[in-house]
């Protein structure tokens, strides 16, 4: 049996023992790669739609069984495995598909051979003519692939300059800021290596680039973090933000970092999206973060799936993230810890906070909610139908600033944090992997857990919050004894947006009433 190949990187190829088939036929290179994508049998009905969705039922299944016979007449062989309502490549078939390979490459850490692999982005210039449906799910697939690379090549810098071998990091890093021109934390990493390396006129060449793409594009001026790397002294030797470790737990590496010392632990968990070097890029962010380094030790980290930490082919629920919660206190040697919920990681703060409460000197939720979406006894959320709309709009725009009005108002009309949120959301996830993450939430409930928490607790929450309702605060608040419930001005939803200090001093007035036991850590 012939062994073929498809190359999706860049305009579809088709290989039949090493040598090229040219196949001229857009709808059949889409149906080969769509098919091989899928692993299995799809739906020849799921199929004639995809390709020629405006034809009636009965003419796109001919059309199809058309398509079938000319392309395996162009092959040489039957490939196909058909029965009356499905067709799959042939399990008989040798097929080695290179998406698939750069996947599994990164499910391996083989970082450097996933990034061989990935020459161009998936079907990069092909389009069938009059497929819509296909166009789409070519994107989220594109955009998947490129959110892994993007996560492989930080990896490999952050390795490849731990292990002195800055030539290879500059490689990584050049690639990572062709992929995000405007991501300082790219620049950064670019200019960063290149000083490792001692080559500090590229170093100061790449960083006149990014200050005049970031004045022309954005219209302001480099961070602070960014001028102080130029600074003649030995400023690139030492990260103006933490570091960031690994620690591997139920089959995934997470990345997490910490910052500062105290007596006590504040893990800090922003919602649904997270990058722990990205959250250091935003001026309003960095002053929270590093304000809460005056009560504690902070500590961050990226759920699986999300930001650095490695991509997963689930969505993790809530019973998974608190595991992880757990993992990453380990690994920082943390026994007793304040955690800090917002938004949608609030219920896995909720659920380790009832399961080990022994480790919990006390919790926080800030703009947080115990049920995904409405129900007959919680109208405090957004219907399903309601819920899943906004997810779809959220998908739709991914990689743009997408939600910012509703989540930070105050910050919507501002073009640098407008940029830092969009890149946030690249570099976080793809399309596909968010869309997972927000359908698990949906259907998150901890209502019944709530009267079992048996640590101190504080609920924050403003009283015009664009994205999650008061009332959700307050609910969330009735239902755990002895919560302490502050309603604060404004209508932002990050809590770093808008006047954060009301939000700092409702934390310090917290954590310092603790009692002295549950602040120590042994």
């Amino acid at each position: 049996m012939t062994a073929f190949s498809l190359g999706t990187f860049g305009f579809p190829e088709v290989h039949a023992d090493g040598r090229t088939i040219k196949l001229n036929l857009r709808k059949g290179l889409a149906l080969l790669v769509y098919l091989a994508e899928a692993k299995g049998a799809v739906a020849r009905d799921v199929i004639a739609t995809l390709l020629w969705p405006e034809t009636s039922r009965e003419t796109g299944l001919a059309r199809l069984r058309r398509l079938l016979h000319r392309v395996e007449l162009t092959l040489g062989q039957p490939v196909f495995e058909t029965d009356r309502t499905s067709v799959r490549w042939s399990p008989e078939v040798a097929l080695k598909l290179d998406s698939q390979l750069f996947e599994s490459a990164c499910n391996r850490g083989a970082f450097e051979q996933a990034c061989r692999i990935y020459r161009s982005d998936f079907l990069a210039g092909f389009a069938p003519e009059d497929c819509p449906e296909f166009d789409d799910w070519a994107f989220f697939r594109r955009e998947a692939l490129r959110g892994r690379l993007m996560h492989a090549l930080e990896r490999l810098v952050q390795d490849r300059n731990a292990a002195g071998d800055h030539f290879a990091a500059i490689l990584y890093a050049g690639r990572l800021v062709e992929l995000d021109p405007l991501s300082e934390v790219y620049g950064r990493h670019l200019i960063r290596s290149l000083l490792l390396a001692g080559d500090r006129s590229a170093a100061e060449r790449q960083h006149a680039a990014l200050t005049q793409r970031l004045r022309d594009e954005l219209g302001v001026a480099p961070e602070a973090e960014t001028e102080a790397l130029m600074a003649p002294a030995a400023a690139p030797l030492r990260d103006a933000v933490p570091a960031t470790r690994y620690v591997k737990g139920a089959g995934v590496h997470l990345a997490y970092q910490t910052y500062g010392s105290g007596a006590l632990d504040i893990l800090v968990m922003p919602g649904f999206v997270s990058h722990v070097e990205r959250a250091w890029e935003h001026p309003a962010s960095r002053t929270f973060l590093a304000s809460l380094t005056r009560l504690g030790r902070l500590i961050v980290f990226d759920r699986r799936g999300i930001g650095l930490s490695d991509r997963v082919g689930s969505a993790p629920d809530i019973d998974v993230t608190a595991e992880d919660i757990g993992t990453v206190l380990r690994a920082a040697d943390s026994r007793r810890v304040v955690l800090f919920g917002a938004s949608e990681c609030g219920p896995a703060c909720i659920k380790f906070a009832v399961d080990e409460s022994s480790r919990v000197a006390g919790l926080i939720l800030f703009g947080a909610l115990a049920k995904g979406c409405w129900s007959e006894d919680y109208p405090h959320a957004l219907r399903a139908s309601q819920y899943d709309a906004w997810r779809k709009h959220l998908i739709a725009q991914w990689g743009g600033p997408v939600g910012i009005e509703a989540f930070a108002p105050s910050l919507a009309n501002d073009p640098q944090a407008r940029a830092w949120w969009a890149g946030l959301l690249r570099a976080a996830s793809s399309p596909g992997g968010i869309s997972a993450v927000l359908e698990a939430f949906r259907d998150a409930d901890v209502r019944h857990l709530l009267p079992r928490i048996a640590v101190p607790t504080l609920v924050l929450h403003r009283r015009d919050d664009k994205a999650v309702r008061i009332a959700a605060g307050r609910d969330v608040a009735s239902r755990i004894t002895g919560a302490e419930f502050v309603e604060l001005d404004g209508n932002d939803h990050w809590f770093f947006a808008g006047d954060q200090q009301p939000v700092l001093d409702a934390i310090k007035r917290f954590t310092e009433a603790l009692p002295r036991g549950a602040r120590a850590r042994a």
